[in-house]
């Protein structure tokens, strides 16, 4: 997901009780009707700067849309912070908007409710073919085997941005491959005030998505195959205190990045107090920072050792939005016409453009706008290198009480408190503790 929030805490309790009803397989039924053929609601997520941001690069196409089928769709930007929560009551209300984006990363949580429409092969059919979509970015579009819950409409991916004046000002001629490299840099950067890397410990998806990529380089996941919560294996444990020990053994993180949960670290970055961040698609929140695209650089996410692939070498997880429509919706046609125009070539390459993310529509990644050299990595890196989080029901959960594990063991670094393999595990028991039992 672009522009990560911390999911909404007040969600878990929702989405235990989704989970649960879930069990026996969710709700099934028909799609929504056509009562009113003439408008839609739409939930658009926080792609842009802030809200107002959204609202100009989304009406604009959405009045396209209008000219071209009569149908008017009511915008609503919703916040990150919000979200989850937003949609979670709606699933279980049945008043929710007919369209809406979803963080990639929910949708097996979401399609579990049975709420979300979806796409088998006569939907997709209405909207051009599942084969017009690049296949990583289906992998996070629903359980495996199912039919996806929603279709992908922005792709992106973890990279490290490095900051150039402090690379050169400290000596530093290229951006860290490997973790090693990456704590041997940053201690060079960390002195006088500035830091070498920043993180969001307050951040729970954030959070998730380091710890997530950390398992699978220590040849771990977080769930066991039949989809069981799994958060104490050796390597998962391993995966958790190498990303908190950035901040409690190696220093390069400052303590107080362990309350930052609002994107204060891009903040830090482009003011030179942070030589390196890692982030997905930041491109266009620099640029609304003040900083000239030519005052940073982009490189892989780091690996232990060798250069970025799949298995032990994966370096991001497959980030994105992806757009999904509630089944009961009064207008079924008008939105899978919306859905359409969405993900219709020229609208792909429009959308991203403005997002600096990667169009997840094989056709409209050719476009010239997408081969610049920082968007190139982050292409590169989820056409190689990039792997989907676990696509179980319980997903949100374990966003959240993982990720909540991980924040509260950075409050523990910045108070100076010892970090230990011991202190990670006890954590990650009681995380799984509060897993929902099948």
């Amino acid at each position: 997901m672009r522009r990560i929030r911390a999911a909404a805490v007040g969600a878990v309790t929702l989405s235990f009780a989704l989970t649960v009803a879930a069990c026996g397989g969710g709700s099934s039924g028909t799609e929504g009707s056509n009562e009113q053929p003439q408008s839609l609601t739409y939930w658009a997520s926080n792609q842009g700067a802030n809200l107002e941001v959204d609202k100009k690069v989304l009406q604009p196409e959405l009045d396209k849309f209008e000219k071209e089928t009569g149908i008017k769709v009511k915008l609503e930007v919703v916040p990150w912070g919000d979200l989850l929560n937003r949609i979670l009551t709606a699933t279980t209300s049945g008043q929710g908007p007919d369209v809406l984006n979803i963080g990639n990363t929910w949708s097996a949580s979401l399609q579990a409710s049975g709420a979300l429409l979806p796409w088998d092969a006569k939907n997709f059919e209405a909207i051009g073919g599942r084969d017009r979509f690049v296949e990583s970015a289906l992998g996070s579009t629903g359980v495996q085997g199912q039919d996806p819950a929603a279709v992908p409409l922005y792709s992106m991916a973890y990279a490290l941005y490095y900051n150039k004046k402090m690379f050169a000002d400290a000596g530093i001629e290229k951006p860290p491959a490997t973790w090693q490299e990456l704590a041997e840099t940053g201690k060079k950067l960390s002195k006088d005030g500035k830091w070498g890397l920043g993180a969001e410990g307050s951040n729970l998806s954030n959070n998730i998505h380091q710890v997530f990529v950390l398992a699978q380089q220590h040849g771990a996941d977080f769930f066991t195959p039949d989809g069981k919560a799994d958060f104490t294996s050796d390597g998962a444990v391993a995966a958790v205190k190498q990303y908190v020990d950035l901040m409690a053994k190696d220093k390069i993180v400052a303590p107080g990045n362990a309350e930052y949960a609002q994107n204060q670290s891009l903040s830090d970055f482009a003011k030179d107090k942070t030589a390196m961040v890692l982030w997905q698609t930041a491109s266009a929140t620099f640029k609304t920072q003040g900083m000239d695209d030519d005052e940073w650089g982009v490189a892989p996410a780091p690996v232990q050792s060798g250069v970025p692939g799949p298995g032990k070498a994966t370096n991001s997880m497959v980030a994105g939005i992806n757009m999904a429509v509630f089944k009961n919706t009064k207008n079924i046609d008008g939105a899978k016409k919306f859905v359409k125009f969405m993900t219709s070539d020229e609208e792909q390459v429009v959308l991203n453009k403005a997002y600096g993310s990667i169009p997840p529509v094989k056709a409209a990644q050719q476009d010239p706008a997408f081969s610049a050299p920082a968007l190139a990595v982050l292409r590169d890196t989820l056409a190689t290198s990039a792997t989907a989080l676990p696509q179980v029901p319980e997903e949100s959960q374990f966003e959240t009480v993982v990720g909540t594990a991980v924040k509260e063991l950075f409050a523990d670094a910045a108070a100076g408190r010892a970090v230990t393999t011991a202190s990670v595990r006890a954590k990650l028991e009681k995380a799984q503790q509060q897993m929902p039992k099948k």
